[in-house]
């Protein structure tokens, strides 16, 4: 029997990770790293900084491999995303079948938390599902980016007795929903917030949240979307990369709805 331990360490600041995580990192023997290029080395980083800071003693090891890339530009996206994961099993079994021996247990430390737009969970059922390995496993869940963001800005997530949709760049471009007057808005890769600067809707966005290089805006979305435009556009210019989400709100007078 091996054992998997799929770890949220939170949204980037090494103080977002909780007691119940610090258990599970003293458990494991190997970590499993995907490198996704230099540009995000950053995200490698500070994974081994956290295993430094709350793991005692050295005796852990980490094995790395090259992330698989999603298709871009292809029409049809989930059927990306699934042959994406079909990729990224044939991976992971890789790698718990060549790094673990049995009786060992591994990990993988995902952002934010596992249960959040994160496809470790589903990969990890599809192996054991497959039954090529012996492996038993735990979800420890993490401060997502979207708890971050909200403690960052100083707002509660809802209205008082009101709903919210957590959803995607690509959703929210098809138009806001019409059951609920707020949104939290991540995986927006082309800034689809744009859309909706000429109504009466605050935003509280934010870039790399929790980290040295976070960035956060908020105000009138039409005050403030061509200043998110540029951050966003310079910060990916000088990281390489950017991770951002952001809580859009439709002001209604009071009673209306």
């Amino acid at each position: 029997m091996k054992r998997i331990l799929i770890i949220g360490i939170g949204a980037g600041n090494p103080d977002y990770v909780t007691i119940q995580a610090v258990n599970a990192l003293n458990e494991v023997d190997v970590f499993f790293v995907m490198d996704k290029g230099v540009a995000k080395e950053k995200l490698i980083a500070l994974r081994k900084d956290i295993c430094r800071r709350f793991i005692k003693g050295s005796d852990y090891r980490f094995a790395e491999a090259t992330s698989p890339e999603r298709a871009r530009d292809v029409a049809n996206y989930r059927a990306s995303v699934e042959d994406l994961n079909d990729d990224k099993q044939v991976v992971f079994e890789r790698l718990i079948s060549e790094e673990m021996s049995d009786g060992e247990c591994g990990a993988f430390l995902t952002w934010g938390d596992p249960a959040l737009y994160d496809s470790t969970i589903r990969i990890i059922d599809a192996i054991i599902k497959k039954g090529g390995h012996d492996l038993e496993y735990e979800v420890i869940p993490g401060i997502s980016s979207i708890q971050a963001l909200a403690a960052q800005h100083k707002i509660p997530l809802n209205r008082i007795g009101e709903s919210i949709e957590i959803t995607t760049g690509r959703r929210i471009a098809e138009g806001f929903p019409d059951n609920v007057d707020t949104v939290v808005v991540m995986l927006d890769a082309e800034g689809a917030y744009k859309r909706f600067a000429d109504q009466d809707i605050d935003i509280y966005w934010g870039a790399y949240i929790g980290t040295p290089d976070e960035i956060l805006v908020s105000g009138k979305l039409k005050d403030v979307a061509g200043e998110i435009d540029r951050i966003r556009t310079e910060a990916r210019k000088a990281n390489g990369w950017i991770m951002d989400s952001y809580l859009m709100r439709r002001n209604r007078s009071r009673g209306e709805g």
